[in-house]
């Protein structure tokens, strides 16, 4: 398998956010995972970063911020280079899919939650 380290912009420590449960969930598929949220915390082992570094590596960033929350992440996002960017139920945004794209960044909308369930991830 490859190593799609993921980063979640929008990670929360409480159990019934979906964020939370993806960052479980992907863990549970041995992928790496980076959480980035507004609040310092943990989710298991996983550490919630709040400020936004420049990780290495990432290959996949899955988004759980409304399209108001996305704007201050724009040039974060794009600075990571990430392979693709999924856009979660909610965080559909026409912007930053035409900003991703013309960095040749691939955009999916889709739950995460989903695409690990079905080995579509």
């Amino acid at each position: 398998m490859m190593n799609k380290k993921t980063l979640v912009i929008g990670a929360s420590e409480n159990p019934i956010r979906y964020s939370y449960l993806a960052v479980q969930k992907l863990i549970a598929h041995q992928y790496p995972v980076i959480a980035l949220g507004l609040k310092k915390g943990s989710i298991g082992k996983i550490e919630i970063e709040t400020e936004k570094k420049s990780f290495e590596g990432i290959d996949t960033i899955t988004l759980y911020l409304n399209p108001l929350n996305q704007k201050g992440y724009y040039n974060y996002i794009l600075s990571l280079h990430p392979k693709r960017i999924i856009f979660n139920p909610g965080t559909e945004n026409d912007e930053l899919v035409s900003l991703a794209q013309q960095n040749g960044i691939k955009c999916v909308e889709a739950c995460t939650l989903v695409l690990l369930s079905t080995d579509q991830y």
